[in-house]
């Protein structure tokens, strides 16, 4: 009997650096204040996969990251589910938000009121973001955010909680990205079998690896050099004060050396991390073999080395204000021969003032095992250090079903917002009644609805609540989509009888009373039955698409003879915001034969509401099932495929949830909000 595999467990930290030339995963425990690095993988693209840190390729990037993923559970014997990410910074947006609160009275701060505090800051960042943005259309995500300062009644701390006060003040640095570069990434973690656990930026995840918030009362300056993009990160006073990041990095040496040599990009890769031996051989595109001095090619490289240089100054210069009074670099770029010497002198910094990542990572990792004052080891021990050490800024966070929701800012969000950009659709909210089944039975349209859906479930924070109502930080969603009723089914014996004796045309044709009816089937009796053939006529399936007749259905006419009144007939919703009143149509009369059974459906008592003001009829359900208020939604006018703003349901004056059940006489509204009302 082969052993049990074990899973991962709650304390097991896993984490993926996807770079653009490589994928590095990490694992590891939280031992006291430090991370125990337990396992390290790295595997290179086969291909050119990424472009600046952009997934171009997502099923190539996504079996790499399930190779390395299947080499770190060999190595620790349990299988990998939830990862830890972070996102490059390539169209990095960042901004500055503000919040203050003042509390009735003196009080202690606990992290419910950091909590808002915080949320309230990164609000305030994202209105400048819109405010700022040329395409309104595109949505950002956040991706997170540092407190850069509190105060309390005015006077400066690191941290508020346990304190007692009245005036709370918080300043934040939020990041963005767009939500293209967001959504590949969750996509290749979920074609990879992952789910996501935490999501960063990688130049906060590296900072926290390369510089602990003890250092940060220094202006330190941290550069990530990856393949396609340099993320940068500025801290000083404690805090961290800008994130930038710059699209030219290790790539573009890469591309210098394969026009200098003619040589394939695997070959430019390896002549970089030759450049300290004497002599570099290689073969070009022509199937040649060279050698070539290594000072020659630190010569050709030497202006590409240059450029980037004064790239990375130059954004360091933007958002500290000046040169920084040290700076690390780190990520596989800063490994270039001569790199940081270059960068000191962009900068006008003394060369000893700029070092290479790694002798700091002590302070927050260890391992018994590898070695890891490595400079690209930055970002992978970085994401695992800020999940593991509960370093990501999650006070705006919203659960979904038990897991982080992902959140496009856009301002103020509603439960509808937070289902839509987290896969949902309106009819997973609304739910479809089954197709409705027309037929023209000797003249006489009859129209059997389909079943309805059944309701979603919809809790905010364990209370049903609404689609428009708006959430907030810390808030807990559990939403069940609804289910698709099943479409109306009828066979000829269903209509006529089971003991019916004549005989049965459909389409002109003979069939026998356990034929399956469909859409727009004409039937026609004969008091005569008719010789069927020996072979059964073929019996097609229901016609899904098959259009619907606008004519009232039998069962809302003989309702109609019982209650007359404002009757709506179930035809498709108008595109207009007001449900159309219809008028009472006189029922054309039918000829019963007496074996035909009466329609179970037509037994069943009606209900009787108002709906935006007009009486509604609605006959009652075949299946004797009541009516919910989600069953109004296809009959309020409203487009929900193509809706955009939030929606109101109120039942006798108060707030209606989607399962509750209506009774006679209830007075429904189902609206638009207007602008003003958002």
């Amino acid at each position: 009997m082969s052993e049990e595999v074990k899973v991962q467990d709650a304390d097991l930290v896993f984490a993926l650096d996807i770079g653009t030339r490589s994928i590095i995963g990490v694992a590891g425990r939280v031992v006291g204040e430090r991370l125990q690095v337990l396992a390290v993988e790295k595997e290179e693209h086969g291909r050119r996969a990424m472009l600046d840190g952009q997934i171009e390729d997502i099923d190539q990037v996504a079996r790499v990251a399930r190779t390395v993923t299947d080499r770190l559970e060999q190595r620790l014997g349990c299988t990998l589910k939830r990862v830890c990410v972070a996102a490059a910074g390539r169209a990095l947006r960042t901004e500055k938000g503000h919040f203050s609160m003042e509390l009735p009275q003196v009080s202690r701060i606990e992290s419910d009121l950091i909590s808002q505090l915080e949320s309230g800051a990164v609000s305030d960042a994202e209105s400048h973001l819109s405010d700022s943005q040329e395409d309104p259309q595109r949505r950002f995500y956040l991706v997170g955010y540092t407190v850069s300062s509190y105060l309390l009644d005015r006077y400066p701390l690191i941290t508020l909680k346990g304190h007692n006060g009245q005036q709370l003040e918080a300043d934040v640095v939020a990041t963005f990205l767009p939500s293209e570069v967001v959504e590949s990434l969750y996509t290749v973690m979920e074609t990879a079998g992952l789910e996501v656990a935490s999501l960063t930026l990688e130049p906060i995840a590296a900072l926290n690896a390369v510089i602990p918030a003890e250092l940060r009362l220094l202006n330190l300056v941290l550069c990530d050099i990856g393949a396609g993009t340099s993320d940068i990160a500025v801290c000083r006073d404690g805090s961290v004060v800008g994130y930038t990041m710059a699209t030219t990095a290790g790539d573009e040496i890469t591309e210098e050396l394969m026009r200098r040599y003619l040589i394939p990009f695997q070959t430019a890769e390896r002549m970089k991390m030759e450049l300290e031996s004497q002599t570099i051989t290689y073969r070009d595109v022509l199937g040649l073999e060279q050698s070539v001095p290594s000072a020659e090619v630190r010569e050709a490289l030497l202006g590409a080395a240059k450029a980037l240089s004064k790239e990375i100054a130059q954004r360091v210069v933007d958002i500290n204000g000046a040169p920084p009074s040290a700076m690390f670099l780190a990520g596989g770029g800063s490994k270039l021969l001569g790199l940081k010497q270059l960068v000191a002198q962009a900068l006008e910094m003394d060369d000893k003032r700029v070092a290479l990542a790694g002798n700091n990572y002590e302070m927050s990792t260890f391992s018994e095992e590898y070695e890891l004052n490595d400079p690209e080891f930055a970002t992978p021990l970085g994401i695992a250090v800020s999940a593991g050490l509960g370093l990501i800024s999650d006070s705006y966070r919203i659960m979904l079903n038990d897991q982080p929701a992902k959140l496009f800012r856009s301002g103020t969000l509603t439960v509808l917002d937070l289902l839509m950009m987290n896969g949902y659709n309106s009819a997973d909210l609304v739910g479809r009644t089954g197709k409705s089944l027309s037929v023209t039975v000797d003249g006489q349209r009859m129209t059997f609805r389909g079943q309805s859906a059944t309701p979603c479930v919809l809790r905010l924070n364990g209370q049903e609540t609404t689609p428009s109502t708006l959430v907030y930080a810390g808030d807990a969603i559990s939403f069940i989509p609804a289910v698709q009723g099943e479409s109306a089914a009828r066979a000829v014996k269903d209509l006529l009888g089971v003991d019916f004796p004549g005989g049965v045309l459909v389409n002109g044709q003979p069939v026998g009373l356990d034929y399956i009816l469909s859409s727009g089937d004409q039937i026609v009796t004969t008091e005569e039955p008719f010789a069927l053939p020996e072979e059964t006529v073929e019996t097609p399936e229901p016609e899904e698409d098959a259009a619907e007749p606008e004519e009232t259905p039998a069962e809302i006419r003989e309702v109609q003879e019982e209650a007359p009144g404002q009757i709506e007939a179930p035809a498709e919703p108008e595109p207009a915001e007001q449900v159309r009143e219809v008028p009472v149509q006189e029922a054309a009369p039918v000829v019963a034969r007496p074996e035909a059974p009466i329609p179970p459906a037509n037994r069943i008592r009606p209900l009787y509401v108002y709906l935006n003001g007009s009486a509604l009829i609605l006959p009652g359900k075949p299946d004797g099932t009541p009516y919910y208020l989600m069953d109004l939604l296809d009959r309020s006018g409203i487009d929900f495929e193509t809706l955009n703003c939030p929606v109101e349901l109120w039942v006798n004056g108060e707030a209606g949830a989607f399962s509750q059940e209506l009774k006679n006489n209830d007075q429904v509204i189902i609206r638009r909000q207007t602008p003003a009302e958002r």
